[in-house]
């Protein structure tokens, strides 16, 4: 090979790398979905949802399934419970495969007008770029659950999609009358009549008033997102957020960590939902979880409202993501109403 050779040899390869370096920053810019998203149709009388479960194994919750079922056929609904369901794959209810089948079925199946997912814990994630939105476009439904389920609807919001953050299966107790304000905004929202909101007040809150899409969910996976395709695009709108279990300092690494990735840059708006069960490090954090959170978005300007409840407490309010929302933001109380 001569010198000659060896020169468009060295072109070659660094062309190569230079385009697979600009693909691979492409792949993992997130998809930046600002228009008004696919609503799916509101259910109605004699429509059937199906119930799946994409993410943590259902060891000994069989109660809570079939209480679902029958709340469903409470409100004139037929139900359906995905064929694995109740599978058990080491820390899973099934398998990705068996998982991911369950949940594309009830995607594909146009007889199918809402999808209830009956747990989170962890999971959904594994099973995310296995799923094909194709026949889902063709026959929108309602996607329901949060904690891990977030992961979900970040993809729904990016493909397009509103979704329903909203109690699962496994939230209903033996009394229902201890989640009943979580069971009826659920419904409410079910049947195209989701409700506005008049939060508590805080001395905490920040003052002002925004306009723009409800994104969000678990902190957790939302910065699980961070890098993805799955990470959502915050620009112009309201991101809500609930975590369970972290240690402050753990809170604040995954708000700093999307501080610095640009998360909240344009951001119109934050509300806050419950910080459940946070443990305590043997070095004490030293402030309020609301003022942590003030901290780490000292830098913005933008509104945000404590105490909205949604989360994992029982009572936990649905929530339409991808609907344009109104956020006024006082010390007194704070309004958040769909538009």
């Amino acid at each position: 090979m001569n010198i000659k050779q060896v020169i468009v040899l060295c072109l070659v390869v660094l062309l190569g790398k230079h385009f697979e370096g600009n693909a691979q920053n492409e792949t993992h810019k997130p998809n930046k979905m600002t228009s008004e998203l696919i609503r799916p149709p509101y259910l109605k009388e004699g429509d059937t949802v199906a119930i799946v479960a994409p993410s943590g194994i259902l060891k000994n919750r069989e109660r809570e399934v079939q209480q679902a079922v029958d709340l469903l056929k409470s409100w004139g609904l037929h139900a359906t419970v995905g064929k694995h369901v109740f599978s058990k794959a080491n820390h899973f209810a099934g398998t990705d495969e068996e998982r991911c089948e369950d949940l594309q079925k009830a995607m594909d199946d146009p007889t199918i007008s809402a999808i209830w997912c009956a747990r989170g814990g962890y999971g959904t994630v594994r099973i995310l770029d296995k799923l094909d939105y194709t026949k889902l476009k063709e026959n929108p439904k309602w996607i329901i659950g949060y904690s891990d389920i977030t992961a979900l609807h970040n993809q729904l919001h990016n493909q397009g999609f509103e979704s329903l953050h909203a109690l699962m299966c496994v939230s209903l107790t033996k009394d229902i009358s201890e989640v009943q304000e979580s069971v009826d905004t659920f419904k409410a929202a079910l049947f195209g009549k989701p409700e506005n909101y008049d939060l508590e007040g805080s001395k905490y809150n920040r003052e002002g008033e925004a306009k723009g899409q409800l994104i969000g969910g678990n902190l957790t996976m939302l910065h699980t997102m961070l890098g993805s395709d799955t990470s959502i695009d915050t620009s112009g709108k309201i991101l809500f957020i609930e975590e369970i279990g972290e240690y402050k300092y753990h809170i604040d690494r995954m708000l700093q960590s999307m501080k610095r990735a640009g998360y909240f840059e344009n951001l119109k708006g934050l509300v806050v939902g419950d910080m459940s069960k946070l443990r305590k490090n043997t070095t004490l954090w030293g402030t309020s979880i609301e003022q942590l959170i003030l901290d780490a978005t000292a830098d913005y300007d933008f509104p945000i409202a404590f105490n909205m409840p949604a989360g994992h407490e029982k009572d936990n309010r649905a929530l339409v993501l991808g609907r344009e929302v109104e956020l006024k933001v006082g010390k007194e109380s704070s309004e958040l109403s769909y538009r």
